[in-house]
């Protein structure tokens, strides 16, 4: 390999050039390559073409000394990665029996017979070395030549993220140069971007560490990067201050997840919890539900779509009558029917996304989160954009963080 360690990610597929789906890998790759002290100097999307994807490969090797390609390793005939990988390389690939014989044991274990294309997923070239994928039939491919390296990487986000943690970082890292890379990240929520880039400017200016924001759905994420032979001491400083001046507003760093957090709360407590939805079609539950070990305090959830049905549940008419389908009292008393109808500590609702479109006089977009516990019943407002494809992930996001915010209130000892 060159001094220069030049690395490019190639994306392979028609359906990310006609915009069928949105390439995530590369930017995944993008940002694996920065924590390994290496960023990519070109990101190219080909179609499953077999002149261009040949072009493509040819003038990445002439450039780059490591090529990351994720796609075109399916078994259909347009699938051409391993082909053209072979042909600018002068090499014949031909069927690994081992690999053979492991898929079709996978496939044997599923109860189906393999499909004769399937056989492609299975070929190797002298020069490459299968990447074992244990969420796919299509192995990866490791290959060296001319002082080059190739990384053939699965399409599917599920495949190639587990592959490239266990099979690839660890080989890819010893070939850049010794540049210790730590990182951190810190999840905040509650404080909208451009304050929480307001709150933060100072840090901006640093080099080292370097500070990047970013807004996600469960908050702005800000991720500093530090290397060097002081990276350590820089970093846990640089974290501090951030702690210092969004103090109050962050809930999580690095993996840590929503979810998962709210699960360890009430692990902690020995409390239970349902849910009661409204407008977010389970999504709440199927957001608590991600995290294993959680049938141990989640007992289960209604969707409930219509007064009627609220109704039949038990929430007075009386209250729909007098403060509307959408408000408060509403919230609260679902709430209560949660936790009475599946006999638990928590019982969480959430009411008002068809308030988009409110037409009982009162503000549109507003949603409402109640929660019902030991000590009581209680509610909060939310206003949400006019766009009903992201409110929902939006609001039950939101809900969640009101759970988490009762939930470290608590006493360990209220049930």
């Amino acid at each position: 390999m060159s001094s220069q360690n030049q690395t490019e990610i190639i994306s392979i597929g028609t359906e990310i050039l006609v915009g069928e789906i949105v390439d995530t890998n590369a930017s995944y790759l993008a940002t694996q390559l920065r924590l390994l002290g290496n960023e990519p100097i070109r990101i190219t999307g080909v179609g499953d073409d077999r002149v261009q994807l040949c072009q493509v490969l040819r003038q990445a090797l002439e450039r780059s000394d490591v090529i990351l390609t994720s796609g075109g390793l399916g078994p259909t005939e347009d699938d051409l990665t391993r082909e053209c990988i072979a042909e600018i390389l002068d090499e014949i690939p031909a069927v690994d029996r081992e690999l053979e014989q492991d898929l079709r044991r996978l496939f044997k274990r599923l109860g189906r017979e393999m499909p004769v294309h399937n056989i492609k997923q299975v070929m190797l070239i002298p020069s490459a070395k299968p990447l074992p994928n244990p969420h796919g039939t299509a192995p990866g491919w490791w290959i060296e030549k001319y002082g080059k390296i190739i990384i053939a990487l699965p399409g599917p986000p599920r495949e190639l993220k587990p592959m490239w943690e266990t099979e690839v970082k660890s080989k890819l890292q010893p070939k850049f140069p010794a540049k210790p890379i730590l990182t951190r990240t810190l999840k905040t929520f509650g404080v909208p971007e451009a304050k929480v880039a307001e709150m933060v400017a100072p840090l901006f200016n640093t080099v080292n560490p370097s500070l990047g924001i970013y807004a996600k759905p469960d908050g702005i994420h800000l991720r500093l990067i530090c290397h060097g032979g002081t990276s350590k001491e820089f970093l846990e400083n640089a974290e501090r201050q951030l702690e210092e001046i969004l103090k109050g507003h962050v809930w999580g760093k690095d993996n840590d997840t929503l979810p998962a957090i709210i699960g360890k709360l009430l692990t902690e407590r020995n409390l239970s919890l349902a849910t009661i939805e409204d407008g977010t079609c389970g999504l709440v539950a199927s957001i608590i539900t991600s995290v294993d070990g959680s049938s141990k305090y989640y007992r289960g959830g209604l969707i409930v779509n219509s007064d009627d049905i609220k109704i039949s549940l038990g929430i007075p008419p009386e209250i729909i009558m007098r403060y509307g389908a959408i408000s408060a009292g509403v919230a609260e008393t679902m709430a209560v029917v949660a936790r009475e109808k599946f006999s638990t500590d928590i019982g969480l609702s959430i009411t008002g996304i068809e308030g988009l479109d409110n037409s009982q006089g009162k503000t549109p977009r507003l949603t409402f989160v109640g929660i019902a516990d030991g000590r009581g019943k209680t509610n909060w407002q939310q206003g949400n954009l006019p766009y009903r494809d992201i409110v929902r992930e939006r609001v039950a996001i939101a809900a969640l963080f009101r759970l988490r915010q009762r939930l470290m209130e608590m006493d360990t000892a209220i049930h």
